[in-house]
């Protein structure tokens, strides 16, 4: 089975519609409440090019199950 990479595939065309997205603002918006520092951390770590860290740094808001059920719209 192949796997899917979504960071090599994920256009900034893309990231503007998830953005400008109904779901997107949401999710966005729960990001910012619920794990503001993280958040911070997470986009500190990718403008230095550091994804593993920036992955680690939404771990746990990755986990919550609003931002899950967000996440799974937003995917298809």
């Amino acid at each position: 089975m192949e796997q899917h990479n979504p960071s090599q595939e994920f256009s900034m065309e893309q990231a503007m519609a998830f953005a400008a997205s109904p779901a997107g603002k949401q999710l966005i918006a729960m990001l910012q409440h619920k794990g503001g520092t993280e958040l911070t951390k997470a986009q500190t770590y990718a403008a230095s090019g550091n994804m593993d860290q920036a992955k680690e740094a939404l771990s746990g808001l990755l986990a919550d199950p609003q931002i899950q059920q967000l996440l799974r719209q937003l995917g298809g």
